[in-house]
């Protein structure tokens, strides 16, 4: 990202937009722009973890997990790369180890026979 602009895209960011090749799978202003939003939702969310660890006292590492999984919903709008981008900044930020961050399983779907679950009880 050797363009003029002033925003410095972490490498660690620029991995989630690169294939095995180290090259960009998007266009740069692309990664910039969602590198500012999940550094921002990084950052906004290093109250809201602090409350959780306070509030409900969990572990630091549950907070964590908990936090990636709401990411990783369709609904929030980032990718679970991203997700798991954000929540490694996260624990960064907080000074908080970070736990393993696994995706989540793959949502059924309730149109599959083969992926509905089965029935219970008999005719």
């Amino acid at each position: 990202m050797d363009d003029d602009n002033q925003i410095h895209v972490p490498p660690s960011f620029m991995a989630v937009y690169s294939d095995t090749r180290n090259r960009l799978t998007e266009k740069p202003a692309v990664v910039r722009t969602r590198y500012e939003l999940c550094e921002d939702l990084a950052g906004h969310l290093v109250e809201h973890a602090q409350t959780l660890y306070h509030v409900q006292a969990p572990s630091e590492a549950e907070i964590l997990r908990r936090i990636h999984a709401g990411l990783c919903s369709a609904e929030s709008g980032v990718s679970v790369a991203e997700a798991t981008w954000i929540v490694t900044r996260l624990a960064e930020m907080l000074n908080w180890p970070c736990p393993e961050l696994l995706p989540p399983p793959p949502a059924e779907d309730p149109s599959n026979p083969a992926e509905a679950p089965a029935a219970s009880g008999g005719p």
